[in-house]
C-alpha cells in the first residue's frame, strides 16, 4: 500500500508505510532518571461551542491517554502548555483537569505533576497576581499533586524587575507544602513571556532563578527548563545547588541532555513525550542499566520528529501532538479544544505522519495509514 503525501510546494509524492510498528512494552518507572511527559487534552469533538467557548473535553479519552502514559511508567505532567493552557484551555477546565487526573493517578499509581499559574485574571497588579498563584496552588495541593509553579503572562507583564519575580516566587515557595517544580519557558513557547526572570538578558535572568532557588533550596524540587538551548540548559545545570533536578524541557536537544556528560545530566519534562511516550520510555530503560549507546541508538533518531513538530511558531506544536494521538488511535478524531486542529498546514501534519510512522510509533500503521487519507481526502487529495 502506499499514501500521495503533499510537499510544501503543492506537489504529491508517493510514501510507502512501515508494514509493522516498533515492539514496545509497557514497564515499571525508572531508576536512573525522573521522567513527566507533559499531556495533551482530547477535545469533545461533538460539543456545540466556538472558538472562543470554554473547552469541552472528552474526559474518558483524556483519561485514558494519561493511563496509557502511566502504564509506560512515565509520570505526567499536567495541566501545562501542552494540554492548551491559554490556547484554548480555561483555568477553570484546567481545574477539573487537575482534580479528574490526580484522582486518576492515585487510581492507577502513577506519578503526577501539575501547572499552578495566574491564567485566570489578565493585566493585573503583583498583589493580584500573588493571589491568583495561590488560588491554583490550592486546587494542586489539595489534589496532592506535586506542584509546577509556571511561568506567568501576568507577571511578564506586571514586574518592573528582578526584585517582583524574587518577591512573589519567595512568598509562594515559603507556603508550598512540598518541594516545586520551577518552570521557565521561553519567548518561542510562548511570546508574552519574553524577559521573563526581570530581563531579556538570559545571562542575567540566570542570575535571578539562580538567587531565587539558592534562598529556597529546601522548597525546590527542580526546574524545568524550556529554551531550546542545549548549551544554556547545561550550564545551568552545573550551576543548581545540590539535591535541584534540572528537567529538560528542550523538545530540540533532549537526547544529549538526558544522556548527560561526566558532571551530570537532565531528568525530563517533555511535550514531544507525549507522542514518543513508550519508545521514550524504552530508552530511559536503557539508561537505568547503564547502556547510554542504546539509549541514543532509540531517541536519537527521534529528534527529526521533534524539530519538525516544534518549529516555529513552536507554541503550534499541540497541533502535531493531537494529529499523532489520533493516528495512534488513542482517540476517535482530529479536533482540538479552541479549534486548533488548523494551526498547522496540511503538508506540516502530512511530514508529521511520515516521520512517526517511519519511528513506528503507530500500533496499528493500517489504522493511521487510513485516517490520514482520509485527512487528505477532505482537503481534496484523491484517495
Amino acid at each position: 500500500m502506499t499514501i500521495r503525501l503533499p510537499a510544501a510546494d503543492g506537489t504529491l509524492r508517493t510514501y510507502e508505510p512501515r508494514p509493522a510498528p516498533l515492539a514496545l512494552s509497557p514497564g515499571a518507572p525508572f531508576t536512573s532518571r525522573t521522567v513527566f511527559s507533559a499531556a495533551h487534552v482530547v477535545a469533545d469533538p461533538w460539543a456545540d461551542v466556538s472558538p472562543d467557548s470554554p473547552a469541552a473535553v472528552d474526559w474518558d479519552a483524556t483519561l485514558a491517554f494519561r493511563r496509557h502514559l502511566w502504564s509506560h511508567g512515565l509520570g505526567v505532567a499536567e495541566a501545562m502548555d501542552t494540554a492548551q493552557r491559554g490556547m484554548g484551555l480555561d483555568w477553570a477546565g484546567a481545574a477539573e483537569l487537575i482534580r479528574r487526573s490526580a484522582a486518576e493517578a492515585r487510581s492507577a499509581g502513577g506519578r503526577i505533576a501539575c501547572g499552578v499559574g495566574t491564567d485566570q485574571i489578565g493585566n493585573a497588579s503583583p498583589a493580584r497576581i500573588r493571589a491568583a498563584y495561590e488560588e491554583q496552588l490550592e486546587v494542586v495541593e489539595e489534589a496532592g499533586a506535586q506542584v509546577i509553579l509556571m511561568a506567568s503572562r501576568a507577571l511578564a507583564a506586571a514586574a518592573s524587575g528582578p526584585e517582583d519575580y524574587l518577591e512573589i516566587y519567595g512568598h509562594l515557595l515559603r507556603q508550598c507544602a512540598e518541594p516545586v517544580i520551577l518552570h521557565w519557558l521561553g519567548p518561542m513557547f510562548d511570546p508574552a513571556l519574553e524577559g521573563y526572570w526581570g530581563s531579556g538578558d538570559l545571562d542575567a535572568a540566570t542570575k535571578v532563578l539562580l538567587e531565587l532557588i539558592a534562598a529556597h533550596p529546601d522548597k525546590v524540587d527542580g526546574v524545568k527548563v524550556s529554551l531550546l538551548d542545549a548549551r544554556r540548559e547545561t550550564d545551568l545545570r552545573r550551576r543548581l545547588p545540590d539535591g535541584v533536578r534540572c528537567y529538560t524541557g528542550d523538545d530540540f536537544h533532549y537526547p544529549e541532555l538526558i544522556a548527560g556528560d561526566d558532571q551530570g545530566f537532565s531528568h525530563a519534562l517533555l511535550g514531544i513525550f507525549d507522542p514518543l511516550g513508550p519508545l521514550a520510555a524504552q530508552a530511559v530503560r536503557a539508561l537505568d542499566t547503564g547502556d547510554t549507546a542504546g539509549f541514543r541508538e532509540l531517541l536519537d533518531p527521534t529528534v527529526a520528529l521533534s524539530r519538525h513538530l516544534f518549529q516555529a511558531p513552536t507554541r503550534f506544536y499541540k497541533t502535531g501532538v493531537v494529529l499523532l494521538a489520533w493516528l495512534a488511535g488513542h482517540q476517535s478524531h482530529f479536533a482540538m479544544v479552541g479549534g486548533l486542529q488548523s494551526a498547522r498546514s496540511l503538508p506540516h501534519l502530512a511530514r508529521a505522519y511520515e516521520l512517526a510512522d517511519g519511528l513506528g510509533l503507530f500500533p496499528e500503521p493500517g489504522l493511521a495509514e487510513d485516517r490520514m487519507k482520509n485527512l487528505l481526502a477532505l482537503y481534496g487529495v484523491a484517495r
